[in-house]
């Protein structure tokens, strides 16, 4: 056999021997949720009465026609008077009995009205990372198919924002109403998580523990960053924050804020002009997502 014929052969015994490299880890397409957040940014100002936010109810109605769609609409009574609000419920059924619910609001604050304030990251970037999120759970649902965990509603809430000063009375309107509203029909009882993504499309993410979370889903997440080596972005600093789960907080509901409130320099871009689609990033979404869904299994698994 000549020396050549003999090599050939060793390599195929070795390459056969040679255990199969592991998959490589399936990221979320973070660049889809920036590219949802730029067309959902792009509508401009959206406060409560105004144009924009009339446009921002049609747009997530428009996508989400095919979906199981609910709209919630209520009137708040706010510091400006009666004002009419609409929360949007998308639902995607599991094989568990029980909800796992993602939230976001999507409007902007009522008194940076005159600023052109058009929110990139406080409610544009996370109204993005839920529709990216709404792709894979519609890819898995598609056929009437069931998720094989809980079901997963997508929540858009509305009137998050205070009307004038945060106080418990003007702000997170949307999710009192609909907490109350859960709470009458049996809804509450059901629901296993309520998840919270608020303002974590920051280039520079660093998302905080918020010490009004329900500790074992703090737990979770940092355990869904670990797999992914995301340490560094999550829950180096606590903080007491104030945001739409709190309503479910106070009914017993476990609840998680995701949230990175340091926005910019000294916290400079939060609530002003400078929330720009240029502070927020693909990568930080994809982060996001990825923590979101591996949260979603863990939640199942318990």
């Amino acid at each position: 056999m000549s020396l050549l014929l003999l090599l050939k052969k060793l390599t195929a015994v070795l390459l056969l021997a040679a255990p199969l490299a592991a998959p490589a880890q399936a990221h979320f397409n973070g660049a889809k949720a920036l590219e949802y957040a730029r067309q959902f940014v792009a509508i401009g100002p959206r406060w409560p009465t105004s144009q924009g936010h009339a446009q921002a109810e049609v747009f997530l109605r428009n996508h989400f026609q095919q979906d199981a769609l609910e709209e919630d609409a209520f009137t708040a009574n706010t510091p400006i008077g009666p004002v009419p609000m609409r929360n949007f419920i998308v639902r995607y059924p599991g094989k568990k009995d029980g909800v796992i619910v993602l939230a976001t609001h999507y409007e902007t604050n009522y008194p940076l009205r005159n600023i052109n304030y058009v929110g990139a990251n406080d409610g544009g970037s996370t109204t993005g990372l839920l529709m990216a999120i709404a792709d894979q759970l519609r890819a898995q649902t598609a056929g009437g198919k069931k998720l094989d965990g809980y079901s997963v509603w997508l929540l858009f809430d509305d009137g998050e924002e205070a009307f004038q000063v945060w106080t418990d009375s003007d702000s997170t309107y949307g999710t009192k109403h609909l907490a109350a509203k859960w709470a009458r029909d049996g809804t509450l009882g059901h629901i296993k998580a309520f998840i919270v993504a608020d303002m974590i499309g920051d280039k520079d993410l660093d998302i905080q523990h918020d010490t009004n979370s329900t500790d074992w889903l703090v737990a979770l997440v940092r355990q869904a960053a670990k797999k992914f080596s995301y340490e560094k972005y999550f829950f180096k600093l606590k903080e007491d924050i104030q945001d739409d789960h709190l309503p479910f907080v106070q009914r017993g509901v476990p609840s998680i804020d995701i949230i990175d409130i340091d926005y910019g320099p000294h916290d400079s871009y939060h609530h002003t002009d400078k929330d720009t689609m240029d502070k927020i990033s693909a990568h930080s979404l994809k982060i996001d997502g990825d923590v979101f869904l591996e949260t979603i299994r863990l939640i199942d698994l318990r």
